[in-house]
């Protein structure tokens, strides 16, 4: 097998962070998803694709406080660049018993925005587990990934 560098460990073998200093700012975007499994319980609180709690309307929420982490990526995640982001999306739906959460981040850049678009997903879903813990514990989040990436050295897109 090849040896594989990584990208965030010095020659001896101490965390870093990637300088890209030396790279010209790109336009780049990412989308990631995050799954949540709901209970059969809790099914018919959903109306009008929103569950509305004593909290208050739980997906409206998730969306701003996915937006939010995006925002804050770089103090979550030790060796993440602070990003000047430029657009940041959560959109959320429903499929029979599972939420889906699709969060789109833009930046233009010297490096990408994958972090920031995971960050999103994870703490929207993250949200609305609080939100709804109170009504049951049998909330299953799951499959936190990336979808696809622009710009930078390579694009990617996940295949089905």
């Amino acid at each position: 097998m090849k040896d594989i560098k990584l990208s965030h460990l010095d020659e001896s073998g101490r965390p870093q962070m990637v300088d890209v200093s030396h790279k010209t700012p790109t336009y780049r975007t990412a989308r990631a998803r995050a799954e949540i499994s709901l209970p059969p319980e809790l099914i018919p609180l959903v109306n009008n694709n929103e569950i509305r709690t004593v909290k208050g309307p739980v997906f409206q929420t998730a969306i701003i406080a996915g937006t939010m982490a995006a925002k804050n990526t770089a103090q979550l995640i030790p060796l993440a660049h602070p990003l000047p982001i430029t657009n940041c999306s959560v959109e959320i739906s429903v499929n029979g018993n599972t939420i889906i959460l699709d969060a789109t981040v833009s930046v233009t850049a010297t490096t990408g925005v994958e972090m920031e678009a995971l960050t999103a997903a994870a703490v929207a879903a993250l949200t609305i587990y609080d939100m709804c813990k109170a009504l049951s514990h049998d909330i299953v989040i799951r499959e936190i990934k990336l979808m696809e990436k622009t710009g930078g050295k390579q694009d990617f897109k996940r295949t089905p």
